[in-house]
């Protein structure tokens, strides 16, 4: 299910680890969110060097779901059976029962207060880049491109690659979304998932919510490493130094690259849609 993206760790067959094989932990989860193209998956590879954490990028089955949940397809009850069930099968696949259950996956942005719900003791980490260099990189992928409307090639959450109108998009407006440009539908996901994430977070405690800029990897990636174990409570310094290291990997030119690619049009339609977001968020 993710066996090609799982990042497995090198460790002794312990009768605890055994054990949690049957019984896997599910305590204290942690959900790393943000759109696409927002930094989730440069961050989801450095908590995967992290030890105490059995590290899963997108899994499926819950990335296809999370339309079901959203659009209240299914009962929470149903939807928590779902999601506990699929999570425990991928700490059993790996024989990480006993490590702590991390996941990355955009769409979960759109379904927080489910997830808070379904795990009243999950934390969320929410990772935020300035949309337009997340649009900028997210319109170089097929996923809502003009181009990839013929390709016959599918996501892994179910929607054919192209510039098609998926759950999150408001319903009135599907049609402009299908018949606009690829940039302006760039922005426009990361609109939705960064704003949905933004909502759904705002009343959370402290120690259920860490917001982080992708940006602050380049310009303070120790601080951010700190920042984040601090916030996971890893205290191993071993494992902090894993993944300090892993942060400091972070290539810092992948960052303003919106200045020298995009052009006056493309940054007018960026700012009709999102401007004020961006605005709010201290990017302009």
């Amino acid at each position: 299910m993710d066996r090609d993206k799982y990042r497995t760790k090198q460790r002794s067959l312990t009768i605890n680890r055994v054990w949690s094989t049957l019984f896997p932990n599910l305590s204290r989860p942690v959900f790393l969110i943000g759109a696409a193209c927002s930094g989730t998956t440069f961050l989801g590879d450095c908590l995967a060097e992290v030890p105490e954490l059995s590290y899963h990028f997108e899994p499926i089955a819950t990335k296809a779901a999370a339309r079901c949940v959203y659009e209240g397809l299914w009962s929470h009850t149903k939807a928590k059976f779902f999601y506990r069930t699929v999570y425990a099968w991928l700490m059993r696949l790996h024989a990480d029962g006993d490590l702590r259950f991390v996941e990355k996956t955009p769409r979960n942005c759109c379904i927080i207060p489910f997830l808070n719900e379904a795990f009243p003791d999950a934390q969320f980490i929410h990772i935020i880049r300035d949309g337009r260099d997340a649009a900028l990189s997210l319109s170089k992928k097929p996923w809502l491109a003009k181009r990839a409307a013929t390709s016959g090639k599918y996501e892994p959450g179910g929607y054919p690659y192209g510039p098609y109108a998926q759950f999150w998009v408001e319903p009135e407006r599907r049609d402009e979304f299908e018949t606009t440009s690829d940039i302006h539908r760039c922005i426009w996901a990361w609109h939705r998932f960064t704003e949905e994430a933004i909502t759904a977070t705002r009343n959370l405690p402290s120690e259920k919510l860490l917001e982080v800029r992708y940006e602050s990897f380049g310009s303070d990636p120790v601080g951010e490493a700190d920042k984040i174990m601090d916030f996971l409570g890893i205290k191993d310094e071993n494992s902090r130094r894993s993944f300090e290291a892993a942060v400091s990997t972070f290539n810092a030119s992948l960052t303003e690259q919106w200045k020298q690619q995009l052009n006056e049009q493309q940054l007018a339609e960026i700012y009709d849609e999102s401007g004020e977001l961006l605005r709010q968020l201290h990017y302009l």
